[in-house]
């Protein structure tokens, strides 16, 4: 990465405009045109320095369910699990552990028996038995940007 490149992630990170155009904004404070901006976010994508770019909301305000689950998926199941978590559009990320629970996901949808229907669908398609749901008691917030 150059310095170029630096200087758009610390933008897109939590001073993305909120604007028809966003990156020919982003370009305006960058110097950079709006297509060499989006080139280099391609690029960066491409490379696997950035996941995503998109809005972080809360869930709840908008009528949504959210809930941290974990899973003990013995290996030979593991691939197919994965698969079967992350084809739910309401999943947000998964996460490979070392421990006994291995597998853990958070997962948003307009109700909690939503969820539970989606997680004994995904536990029957599976053979993984041990799926559990830990809804948040509190809600803690806090932004994080990254430096580069």
């Amino acid at each position: 990465m150059d310095q170029t490149d630096k200087a758009i992630l610390r933008e897109v990170q939590s001073r993305l405009p909120i604007d028809v155009r966003p990156f020919a904004r982003l370009g305006e404070r960058l110097g950079l045109s709006e297509e060499e901006v989006i080139q280099r976010l391609r690029r960066l994508k491409q490379r696997g320095i950035i996941r995503r770019i998109g809005g972080n909301f809360y869930s709840h305000k908008l009528g949504f369910f959210s809930t941290l689950c974990a899973a003990k998926v013995p290996p030979e199941r593991f691939d197919r699990f994965v698969e079967a978590v992350n084809a739910h559009p309401g999943v947000t990320h998964n996460y490979c552990r070392d421990h006994h629970y291995n597998v853990w996901f958070t997962f948003i949808a307009p109700s909690r028996e939503e969820i539970q229907r989606a997680l004994e669908e995904i536990s029957r398609r599976t053979g993984v038995e041990e799926i559990c749901s830990f809804p948040a008691k509190k809600l803690f917030k806090i932004q994080v940007d990254f430096p580069v």
